[in-house]
């Protein structure tokens, strides 16, 4: 009898062992789902960045259809929508490109004239940039000379990035997949996120959608209702 109740002791013992290991394992098993879940490819980072990017490039082209229509609205707006682009899209995201993606392709002797033309665009964009931080420090010139001059920079700069940044999401980053290892290709997207977080603290990205909705509240272009189309 005694016996028997041991072994059935045992047996409990063993069998509630075995439960905690199976919990402890699907327990692991789950959290690596979680961070496979939560890891974002180099590309997919990149066109998240892009998204933010066509945000400022709608605040663009409202500044640039009140100009035409010689409506005022405030000046601070757009300096802050310009120092997003020099401070996020091309001091990190287009160095990010150009430092990881780029060179890639031209040791791969991949892609290399759209590569060409895609840094070329990004120091024309850059310069356009500094035109206009430059134009815009200042508060009463938007229905002046300074306000043509600023049109016609707006209009520069949509009408070069809009292709520019379509042909990297359908074309250049569709292929980077394939000229790198499986495991180069997930290292950097891990070095892409320390990057930014390096750079930007740890809500960077976040924090420069914020300012950017922030900038639309402000020009009343933030609400996505209002681009239905009514009828």
């Amino acid at each position: 009898m005694e016996t028997n109740d041991q072994h059935r002791r045992d047996f409990i013992k063993k069998a509630a062992v075995g439960s905690l290991m199976g919990i402890a394992l699907f327990g692991a098993c789950k959290e690596s789902d979680d961070d496979e879940d939560q890891k974002v490819s180099p590309p997919e980072d990149l066109m998240q960045e892009h998204g933010m990017l066509n945000r400022v490039l709608l605040i663009y082209d409202h500044c640039n259809g009140l100009l035409a229509a010689k409506q005022s609205f405030p000046i601070e707006a757009l300096s802050q929508s310009a120092g997003v682009i020099r401070t996020f899209v091309e001091d990190y995201h287009e160095k990010q490109e150009e430092d990881y993606l780029f060179p890639r392709f031209k040791r791969a002797n991949q892609l290399t004239d759209l590569v060409q033309t895609l840094l070329m665009q990004h120091n024309a964009g850059r310069a356009i940039t500094g035109q206009l931080m430059q134009l815009t420090k200042s508060q009463g010139s938007l229905l002046t000379t300074d306000g043509q001059k600023i049109a016609q920079l707006l209009t520069a700069f949509n009408t070069m990035y809009r292709p520019h940044e379509a042909r990297e999401d359908t074309v250049l980053f569709p292929a980077f997949r394939k000229i790198v290892s499986h495991h180069e290709y997930d290292s950097l997207g891990e070095e892409f996120e320390n990057n930014e977080h390096k750079k930007f603290g740890k809500n960077g990205f976040e924090g420069f959608v914020e300012k950017v909705a922030g900038i639309e509240k402000t020009l009343g272009i933030y609400e996505l209702t209002q681009f239905t189309p009514k009828g």
